[in-house]
């Protein structure tokens, strides 16, 4: 007869805490991004895209900065979550066109 071990249930709760803090952080990424493809207009989708991303690893590299233990998902920390947004944003950002950008920042420069 094989006894429950106490190790085993206790090595599965990080990546519980880890799997949910992935689900949480994507459900903030791909809930405004989804509203942004259908409500802006398709030249100022790329900005507000990285724009969005750039503020999601933010938020991540901030939680993962006050996390005390180092909450894994197989090797996978905050900080490499953090990361992954950033590079998204960074591959948004380069492939919006410069007058996108002004378009984008538009409203905010009248008088």
């Amino acid at each position: 007869m094989i006894a429950p071990h106490a190790s085993w249930t206790n090595r599965n709760a990080p990546w519980r805490d880890s799997f949910g803090m992935l689900a949480l952080l994507s459900l903030l990424i791909a809930a405004p991004a989804l509203s942004m493809i259908h409500l802006l207009e398709s030249e100022l989708v790329l900005p507000a895209l990285s724009i969005l991303l750039f503020s999601g690893a933010m938020i991540a590299a901030l939680l993962a900065r006050t996390d005390s233990e180092t909450v894994t998902l197989e090797n996978v920390t905050l900080w490499d979550i953090a990361g992954a947004f950033t590079m998204m944003g960074c591959a948004a950002a380069i492939f919006s066109e410069p007058d996108q950008v002004a378009l984008f920042f538009e409203p905010l420069t009248r008088d």
